[in-house]
Protein backbone atom coordinates (compact mmCIF):
# COMPACT_ATOMS: atom_id res chain seq x y z
CA UNK A 1 0.00 0.00 0.00
CA UNK A 2 2.94 2.62 0.66
CA UNK A 3 4.30 1.77 -2.21
CA UNK A 4 1.04 2.24 -4.24
CA UNK A 5 0.54 5.49 -2.34
CA UNK A 6 4.09 6.54 -3.55
CA UNK A 7 3.63 5.67 -7.07
CA UNK A 8 0.54 7.72 -7.45
CA UNK A 9 2.21 10.80 -6.08
CA UNK A 10 4.94 10.89 -8.65
CA UNK A 11 1.61 9.99 -11.44
CA UNK A 12 -0.33 12.95 -10.16
CA UNK A 13 2.69 15.42 -9.87
CA UNK A 14 4.07 14.06 -13.54
CA UNK A 15 2.77 17.06 -15.25
CA UNK A 16 4.28 19.45 -13.15
CA UNK A 17 7.56 18.56 -13.54
CA UNK A 18 7.54 20.17 -17.18
CA UNK A 19 6.50 23.73 -15.71
CA UNK A 20 10.52 24.45 -14.66
CA UNK A 21 9.65 27.38 -12.92
CA UNK A 22 7.22 26.34 -10.25
CA UNK A 23 8.44 25.83 -6.86
CA UNK A 24 7.30 22.48 -5.37
CA UNK A 25 6.97 22.92 -1.85
CA UNK A 26 3.12 22.29 -1.73
CA UNK A 27 3.46 18.93 -3.33
CA UNK A 28 7.28 18.20 -1.00
CA UNK A 29 6.01 19.59 2.12
CA UNK A 30 7.61 19.63 5.79
CA UNK A 31 5.36 19.08 8.18
CA UNK A 32 2.74 17.07 9.00
CA UNK A 33 -0.57 18.65 8.69
CA UNK A 34 0.65 20.07 5.09
CA UNK A 35 1.77 16.45 4.04
CA UNK A 36 -2.08 15.47 4.97
CA UNK A 37 -3.37 18.51 2.06
CA UNK A 38 -0.64 16.91 0.03
CA UNK A 39 -2.21 13.26 0.37
CA UNK A 40 -5.21 14.68 -0.41
CA UNK A 41 -4.76 16.09 -3.43
CA UNK A 42 -3.06 13.17 -4.79
CA UNK A 43 -5.94 10.66 -3.59
CA UNK A 44 -8.67 13.19 -4.96
CA UNK A 45 -6.75 14.02 -8.48
CA UNK A 46 -6.13 9.78 -8.55
CA UNK A 47 -9.84 9.22 -7.99
CA UNK A 48 -10.95 11.47 -10.96
CA UNK A 49 -8.93 10.09 -13.23
CA UNK A 50 -9.99 6.82 -12.74
CA UNK A 51 -13.18 8.43 -14.51
CA UNK A 52 -11.55 10.69 -16.82
CA UNK A 53 -9.27 8.84 -18.61
CA UNK A 54 -11.08 6.35 -19.39
CA UNK A 55 -13.70 8.37 -21.05
CA UNK A 56 -11.08 10.10 -22.67
CA UNK A 57 -9.84 6.80 -24.49
CA UNK A 58 -13.38 5.80 -24.74
CA UNK A 59 -13.83 9.02 -26.67
CA UNK A 60 -10.78 8.62 -28.85
CA UNK A 61 -11.61 5.09 -29.54
CA UNK A 62 -15.31 5.62 -30.53
CA UNK A 63 -14.00 8.38 -32.74
CA UNK A 64 -11.62 6.65 -34.63
CA UNK A 65 -13.83 2.98 -34.68
CA UNK A 66 -17.00 4.82 -35.68
CA UNK A 67 -15.65 7.11 -38.07
CA UNK A 68 -17.64 7.13 -41.13
CA UNK A 69 -14.83 5.77 -43.55
CA UNK A 70 -14.68 2.33 -41.65
CA UNK A 71 -17.15 0.27 -43.00
CA UNK A 72 -16.34 -2.90 -41.05
CA UNK A 73 -17.84 -1.09 -37.96
CA UNK A 74 -21.53 -2.58 -36.56
CA UNK A 75 -24.29 -0.26 -37.61
CA UNK A 76 -27.27 0.31 -35.27
CA UNK A 77 -29.31 3.12 -36.34
CA UNK A 78 -32.71 1.22 -34.51
CA UNK A 79 -30.67 0.98 -31.08
CA UNK A 80 -31.65 3.18 -27.90
CA UNK A 81 -30.56 1.02 -24.67
CA UNK A 82 -28.94 -1.07 -22.92
CA UNK A 83 -29.50 -1.42 -19.53
CA UNK A 84 -26.09 -3.22 -18.84
CA UNK A 85 -23.89 -0.31 -20.31
CA UNK A 86 -26.74 2.54 -17.97
CA UNK A 87 -25.29 0.88 -15.41
CA UNK A 88 -21.80 0.61 -16.49
CA UNK A 89 -21.50 4.57 -17.04
CA UNK A 90 -23.63 5.33 -13.81
CA UNK A 91 -22.18 3.14 -11.35
CA UNK A 92 -18.53 4.04 -11.89
CA UNK A 93 -19.11 8.23 -11.55
CA UNK A 94 -21.55 7.30 -8.28
CA UNK A 95 -18.97 5.15 -7.02
CA UNK A 96 -15.72 7.60 -7.40
CA UNK A 97 -18.35 10.40 -5.89
CA UNK A 98 -19.01 8.26 -3.14
CA UNK A 99 -15.20 7.32 -2.06
CA UNK A 100 -15.00 11.07 -2.85
CA UNK A 101 -17.51 12.09 -0.54
CA UNK A 102 -16.15 9.91 2.02
CA UNK A 103 -12.37 11.05 1.78
CA UNK A 104 -13.30 15.07 1.72
CA UNK A 105 -15.70 14.44 4.75
CA UNK A 106 -12.98 12.87 7.21
CA UNK A 107 -10.14 15.28 5.97
CA UNK A 108 -12.68 18.04 6.85
CA UNK A 109 -12.99 17.23 10.25
CA UNK A 110 -8.87 15.89 10.61
CA UNK A 111 -7.66 18.58 9.13
CA UNK A 112 -9.84 21.43 10.81
CA UNK A 113 -7.30 24.03 11.95
CA UNK A 114 -8.91 24.29 15.13
CA UNK A 115 -8.17 20.79 15.73
CA UNK A 116 -5.63 20.69 18.22
CA UNK A 117 -2.55 17.95 16.71
CA UNK A 118 -3.05 14.28 17.59
CA UNK A 119 0.80 12.92 16.09
CA UNK A 120 3.52 14.06 14.52
CA UNK A 121 3.47 12.40 11.93
CA UNK A 122 1.60 9.56 10.28
CA UNK A 123 4.54 7.28 12.57
CA UNK A 124 4.20 9.15 15.88
CA UNK A 125 1.89 10.05 18.54
CA UNK A 126 2.61 13.34 20.47
CA UNK A 127 4.63 12.46 23.55
CA UNK A 128 2.38 12.89 26.78
CA UNK A 129 4.65 15.42 28.34
CA UNK A 130 5.12 17.56 24.94
CA UNK A 131 3.69 21.17 25.56
CA UNK A 132 2.87 23.44 22.27
CA UNK A 133 4.59 26.27 21.63
CA UNK A 134 1.84 29.31 21.58
CA UNK A 135 2.30 31.86 18.73
CA UNK A 136 0.39 34.84 18.22
CA UNK A 137 0.29 36.31 14.74
CA UNK A 138 -0.93 40.08 13.49
CA UNK A 139 -1.00 40.78 9.73
CA UNK A 140 0.31 44.43 9.59
CA UNK A 141 0.55 46.45 6.87
CA UNK A 142 2.95 45.28 5.18
CA UNK A 143 4.26 43.37 7.36
CA UNK A 144 4.12 40.29 9.98
CA UNK A 145 4.35 40.62 13.43
CA UNK A 146 4.84 37.38 15.93
CA UNK A 147 4.61 37.22 19.60
CA UNK A 148 6.06 34.43 21.69
CA UNK A 149 3.71 34.79 24.88
CA UNK A 150 5.27 32.10 26.85
CA UNK A 151 8.97 33.27 26.05
CA UNK A 152 8.18 37.16 26.51
CA UNK A 153 10.06 37.79 23.13
CA UNK A 154 8.48 39.30 20.00
CA UNK A 155 9.54 39.60 16.21
CA UNK A 156 8.99 40.98 12.97
CA UNK A 157 9.16 39.28 9.28
CA UNK A 158 10.90 36.23 11.10
CA UNK A 159 9.43 33.17 12.77
CA UNK A 160 11.05 30.07 14.63
CA UNK A 161 9.49 26.66 15.96
CA UNK A 162 11.67 23.46 17.36
CA UNK A 163 11.55 20.84 15.24
CA UNK A 164 8.38 17.84 16.67
CA UNK A 165 6.04 20.74 18.82
CA UNK A 166 3.01 21.25 18.00
CA UNK A 167 2.74 25.09 17.27
CA UNK A 168 -0.38 26.78 18.60
CA UNK A 169 -0.61 29.87 15.84
CA UNK A 170 -4.00 32.71 17.39
CA UNK A 171 -4.26 35.00 13.93
CA UNK A 172 -5.61 38.32 13.87
CA UNK A 173 -4.94 41.42 11.56
CA UNK A 174 -4.64 45.38 12.55
CA UNK A 175 -6.44 46.74 9.90
CA UNK A 176 -7.56 44.60 6.44
CA UNK A 177 -7.92 40.67 5.76
CA UNK A 178 -4.91 38.67 4.79
CA UNK A 179 -3.51 34.98 4.70
CA UNK A 180 -1.17 33.82 6.87
CA UNK A 181 0.38 31.06 4.81
CA UNK A 182 3.60 28.68 5.12
CA UNK A 183 3.32 26.07 2.60
CA UNK A 184 5.56 23.88 4.22
CA UNK A 185 3.77 23.57 7.21
CA UNK A 186 0.37 23.64 6.82
CA UNK A 187 -2.78 25.55 4.63
CA UNK A 188 -2.99 29.07 4.84
CA UNK A 189 -5.92 30.54 6.84
CA UNK A 190 -7.38 34.25 7.35
CA UNK A 191 -5.97 37.03 9.34
CA UNK A 192 -9.18 39.49 9.82
CA UNK A 193 -8.88 42.73 12.28
CA UNK A 194 -11.47 42.04 15.66
CA UNK A 195 -11.29 38.54 15.12
CA UNK A 196 -8.91 35.70 16.00
CA UNK A 197 -8.45 33.06 13.51
CA UNK A 198 -6.44 29.45 15.18
CA UNK A 199 -4.19 26.76 13.21
CA UNK A 200 -2.41 23.99 15.05
CA UNK A 201 0.92 22.65 12.86
CA UNK A 202 4.48 21.18 13.66
CA UNK A 203 7.44 21.16 11.43
CA UNK A 204 8.76 17.62 10.97
CA UNK A 205 12.39 18.87 9.14
CA UNK A 206 15.07 21.47 9.69
CA UNK A 207 15.52 24.43 7.07
CA UNK A 208 14.41 28.06 5.97
CA UNK A 209 11.09 28.01 4.47
CA UNK A 210 8.87 30.87 3.59
CA UNK A 211 5.85 32.41 4.76
CA UNK A 212 3.78 34.54 2.87
CA UNK A 213 0.28 36.22 3.02
CA UNK A 214 -1.95 34.60 0.40
CA UNK A 215 -4.55 37.33 0.39
CA UNK A 216 -4.23 40.88 -1.63
CA UNK A 217 -4.29 43.54 0.97
CA UNK A 218 -2.83 46.73 -0.83
CA UNK A 219 -0.23 48.46 -2.04
CA UNK A 220 2.55 47.06 -0.20
CA UNK A 221 1.43 43.19 -0.56
CA UNK A 222 3.90 41.65 -2.59
CA UNK A 223 6.90 42.04 0.06
CA UNK A 224 4.44 41.45 2.72
CA UNK A 225 7.12 37.78 3.25
CA UNK A 226 8.52 36.46 6.26
CA UNK A 227 11.05 33.42 6.87
CA UNK A 228 9.76 30.55 9.15
CA UNK A 229 13.40 28.25 10.50
CA UNK A 230 12.40 25.29 11.45
CA UNK A 231 15.09 24.11 14.17
CA UNK A 232 16.74 21.55 16.58
CA UNK A 233 15.84 22.55 20.20
CA UNK A 234 19.41 23.87 20.56
CA UNK A 235 18.92 25.50 17.68
CA UNK A 236 15.77 27.19 18.83
CA UNK A 237 17.11 27.83 22.67
CA UNK A 238 19.89 29.94 20.40
CA UNK A 239 17.83 31.76 18.15
CA UNK A 240 15.55 32.51 21.28
CA UNK A 241 18.67 34.47 23.29
CA UNK A 242 19.76 36.28 20.00
CA UNK A 243 16.20 38.11 20.09
CA UNK A 244 16.50 38.25 23.76
CA UNK A 245 20.41 39.89 23.10
CA UNK A 246 19.81 42.04 20.12
CA UNK A 247 15.85 43.28 20.70
CA UNK A 248 14.39 46.41 22.00
CA UNK A 249 11.27 46.52 24.32
CA UNK A 250 7.73 47.08 22.46
CA UNK A 251 5.32 48.48 24.00
CA UNK A 252 2.13 50.20 23.13
CA UNK A 253 3.98 53.50 21.61
CA UNK A 254 6.60 51.12 19.61
CA UNK A 255 3.76 49.19 18.40
CA UNK A 256 1.24 52.27 16.74
CA UNK A 257 4.83 53.73 15.25
CA UNK A 258 5.30 49.80 13.85
CA UNK A 259 1.69 49.37 12.97
CA UNK A 260 1.84 52.38 10.52
CA UNK A 261 1.57 51.25 6.69
CA UNK A 262 5.34 50.13 5.31
CA UNK A 263 6.72 48.52 2.40
CA UNK A 264 10.00 45.76 2.75
CA UNK A 265 10.48 45.94 6.51
CA UNK A 266 13.61 44.57 7.56
CA UNK A 267 13.21 42.14 11.01
CA UNK A 268 13.21 43.07 14.04
CA UNK A 269 13.49 41.33 17.25
CA UNK A 270 11.96 42.86 20.63
CA UNK A 271 13.49 41.17 23.81
CA UNK A 272 9.93 41.91 25.75
CA UNK A 273 6.63 42.99 25.08
CA UNK A 274 3.99 44.26 26.74
CA UNK A 275 1.83 41.50 28.60
CA UNK A 276 -1.50 42.65 27.06
CA UNK A 277 -0.57 43.99 23.84
CA UNK A 278 -1.81 41.18 21.79
CA UNK A 279 -5.14 41.34 22.98
CA UNK A 280 -5.29 45.24 22.80
CA UNK A 281 -4.92 44.70 18.93
CA UNK A 282 -7.36 41.92 18.58
CA UNK A 283 -9.47 43.98 20.17
CA UNK A 284 -8.96 47.22 18.18
CA UNK A 285 -8.06 49.51 21.03
CA UNK A 286 -4.72 49.73 20.72
CA UNK A 287 -4.90 53.64 20.14
CA UNK A 288 -5.53 55.74 22.97
CA UNK A 289 -9.28 56.27 23.62
CA UNK A 290 -10.09 53.25 21.91
CA UNK A 291 -12.64 51.22 23.24
CA UNK A 292 -12.34 47.50 23.20
CA UNK A 293 -14.19 45.42 21.62
CA UNK A 294 -14.57 43.08 24.50
CA UNK A 295 -16.20 46.06 26.12
CA UNK A 296 -18.14 46.82 23.71
CA UNK A 297 -19.63 43.58 23.52
CA UNK A 298 -19.87 43.14 27.25
CA UNK A 299 -21.77 46.27 26.85
CA UNK A 300 -24.31 45.03 24.10
CA UNK A 301 -24.76 42.21 26.30
CA UNK A 302 -26.13 43.77 29.52
CA UNK A 303 -28.65 45.50 27.51
CA UNK A 304 -26.70 48.36 25.50
CA UNK A 305 -25.70 52.35 26.96
CA UNK A 306 -28.80 53.61 26.42
CA UNK A 307 -28.68 57.66 25.48
CA UNK A 308 -25.16 57.79 26.94
CA UNK A 309 -24.00 55.42 24.08
CA UNK A 310 -23.47 58.30 21.76
CA UNK A 311 -20.99 59.48 23.66
CA UNK A 312 -18.88 56.44 22.58
CA UNK A 313 -19.08 57.34 19.17
CA UNK A 314 -15.27 58.69 18.46
CA UNK A 315 -14.33 55.70 20.66
CA UNK A 316 -15.72 53.27 18.35
CA UNK A 317 -13.75 54.44 14.96
CA UNK A 318 -10.83 52.26 14.17
CA UNK A 319 -10.59 53.57 10.45
CA UNK A 320 -9.72 56.75 10.46
CA UNK A 321 -7.09 56.12 13.17
CA UNK A 322 -3.85 57.37 11.35
CA UNK A 323 -6.39 60.28 9.36
CA UNK A 324 -5.02 62.89 11.80
CA UNK A 325 -1.38 61.73 11.54
CA UNK A 326 -1.82 62.40 7.31
CA UNK A 327 -1.04 58.29 7.22
CA UNK A 328 -3.54 56.69 5.35
CA UNK A 329 -3.10 53.09 3.86
CA UNK A 330 -4.07 53.05 0.23
CA UNK A 331 -7.56 50.11 -0.28
CA UNK A 332 -6.97 47.11 -2.19
CA UNK A 333 -8.44 48.13 -5.35
CA UNK A 334 -6.93 51.84 -4.98
CA UNK A 335 -5.46 52.45 -9.31
CA UNK A 336 -1.90 53.65 -10.29
CA UNK A 337 -3.08 56.97 -10.64
CA UNK A 338 -3.55 57.23 -7.12
CA UNK A 339 -7.36 57.85 -6.70
CA UNK A 340 -9.06 56.75 -3.73
CA UNK A 341 -10.88 53.35 -3.71
CA UNK A 342 -13.93 54.27 -3.79
CA UNK A 343 -16.10 58.09 -3.92
CA UNK A 344 -17.74 59.85 -1.30
CA UNK A 345 -21.66 59.25 -1.56
CA UNK A 346 -23.58 62.60 -2.57
CA UNK A 347 -26.03 63.96 -0.45
CA UNK A 348 -29.54 65.10 -1.35
CA UNK A 349 -28.72 68.43 -0.97
CA UNK A 350 -25.41 68.50 -3.03
CA UNK A 351 -22.70 67.99 -0.29
CA UNK A 352 -20.12 65.24 0.23
CA UNK A 353 -20.97 62.67 3.21
CA UNK A 354 -17.96 62.45 5.39
CA UNK A 355 -15.17 60.29 5.12
CA UNK A 356 -16.21 57.93 7.84
CA UNK A 357 -17.33 54.09 8.08
CA UNK A 358 -21.60 54.14 7.43
CA UNK A 359 -23.52 57.05 6.74
CA UNK A 360 -22.87 60.14 8.69
CA UNK A 361 -24.66 62.75 10.32
CA UNK A 362 -25.72 66.28 8.91
CA UNK A 363 -23.99 68.38 11.62
CA UNK A 364 -20.26 68.35 11.86
CA UNK A 365 -19.93 65.01 14.65
CA UNK A 366 -18.95 61.76 12.75
CA UNK A 367 -22.07 59.96 13.07
CA UNK A 368 -22.06 56.53 13.79
CA UNK A 369 -25.94 55.16 12.74
CA UNK A 370 -29.47 55.17 13.27
CA UNK A 371 -30.93 55.45 16.96
CA UNK A 372 -33.60 53.71 18.33
CA UNK A 373 -34.61 53.73 21.66
CA UNK A 374 -31.49 55.55 22.86
CA UNK A 375 -29.26 52.74 21.29
CA UNK A 376 -27.03 52.73 18.19
CA UNK A 377 -26.78 50.88 14.98
CA UNK A 378 -24.06 51.20 12.82
CA UNK A 379 -24.46 51.51 9.05
CA UNK A 380 -27.60 53.00 8.91
CA UNK A 381 -28.77 57.14 8.17
CA UNK A 382 -29.14 59.10 11.43
CA UNK A 383 -32.77 59.02 11.60
CA UNK A 384 -33.05 62.73 11.13
CA UNK A 385 -30.80 62.93 8.23
CA UNK A 386 -32.00 63.02 4.56
CA UNK A 387 -31.61 59.57 2.74
CA UNK A 388 -28.48 59.30 0.52
CA UNK A 389 -29.43 61.02 -3.11
CA UNK A 390 -29.06 57.14 -4.51
CA UNK A 391 -31.93 55.62 -2.22
CA UNK A 392 -34.10 58.75 -3.29
CA UNK A 393 -34.20 58.08 -6.78
CA UNK A 394 -37.09 56.35 -7.50
CA UNK A 395 -37.89 57.81 -11.32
Amino acid sequence: MPKLMKFSRLLSVLPLLFLAGCNMVVMAPSGDIAAQQRDLIVISTVLMLLIIVPVIFLTLLFAWRYRRSNTAATYAPEWHHSTRLEIVIWAAPLAIIIALGAVTWISTHKLDPYRPLDRLDAERAIPADTKPLTVEVVALDWKWLFFYPELGIATVNELAAPVDQPINFKITASSVMNSFYIPALAGQIYAMPGMETKLHAVINKEGEYEGFSANYSGAGFSHMRFKFYGLTREGFDTWVAKVKQQGTMLNRDAYLKLEKPSEKEPVRYYAGADADLYSVILNMCATPGKMCMNEMMHIDMMGGGGKESAENREKLQYDNRHADEGVVAPAATVPATGAPARSEPARNDGGSMQDMPGMQGTDSTPGTGMRHEGHSMPGMSNGTDPAPAQLNNNN
